[in-house]
């Protein structure tokens, strides 16, 4: 085989193996995203009756989270089924109506929260895992390597037979 054909083929073979390895690689990190690979949605929490009662006692409802993941472009809207007003970060919510948060930008937030009883909600807004995300993290894994592989495969001496 002429040299050229080898070294094409060292080449070829070496950034094949290099995105299949970023193709694993990511797919095993994605996984563990996949609660972001989703469309931004409305995502309504509600504060059942008698919830203030049961933050003064030091209990958590048992409908509402204490952290949660979002995407952005989600919209929090909270509906207040209390007889109490409470608060959710910049939100007000009078007892018998709902409030809502648009999520614009991708963050951790603390907010200032009345409905649980450490006073504080957690939300954690992250990028939307999309088709190109995956695409990219594949890209910019496997490619490199793959080059890396080549130059390793072309510095080797090839086995004479």
């Amino acid at each position: 085989m002429p040299p050229f054909k080898i070294i094409v083929k060292k080449v070829l073979l070496s950034l094949l193996f290099g995105l299949l390895f970023g193709v694993a690689l990511n797919e095993v990190t994605f996984y563990f995203l996949r609660e972001t690979a989703r469309a931004p949605k409305v995502i309504e929490i509600v504060i059942p009756a008698g919830t203030a009662d049961k933050v003064a006692r030091g209990e958590s409802p048992p409908t509402i989270p204490d952290a949660m993941t979002f995407v952005v472009g989600d919209t929090i809207v909270v509906r207040n089924e209390d007889t109490v007003d409470h608060e959710l970060g910049p939100l007000w919510i009078p007892a018998g109506s709902t409030a809502s948060l648009p999520l614009d930008a991708a963050a951790s937030y603390a907010y200032s929260c009345s409905f649980q009883p450490s006073q504080t909600f957690g939300l954690d807004v992250y990028e939307p895992l999309t088709l190109s995300t995956r695409l990219y993290g594949i890209l910019f894994s496997g490619l490199p390597l793959g080059v890396m592989i080549a130059l390793y495969a072309l510095v080797l001496p090839s086995k004479k037979t």
